[in-house]
């Protein structure tokens, strides 16, 4: 989780870790537009080294839904 909020706050420096609910869309709670989330896409490939590819981007809704896909893919 911890790992998520970090690259996020390099999208968006003003995200506080405490003010982002785990099951609301994401998008929406910090306005990211496309090309933010694609970024925050890409910091998560650097950092964890998971492959998210284009068709998956969809099952990445909310915090728990990114933290679960990620989940899933590291211990793989």
């Amino acid at each position: 989780m911890n790992t998520v909020i970090e690259n996020l706050q390099t999208i968006a420096p003003e995200v506080a870790a405490a003010d982002v609910q785990r099951d609301q869309p994401l998008r929406d709670q910090i306005d990211l537009d496309s090309m933010d989330f694609l970024n925050f896409i890409i910091s998560l490939h650097k950092t964890l080294g998971v492959d998210i590819p284009e068709a998956d981007y969809s099952k990445l809704i909310t915090l728990n839904n990114i933290v679960a896909y990620l989940k899933a893919r590291v211990s793989d």
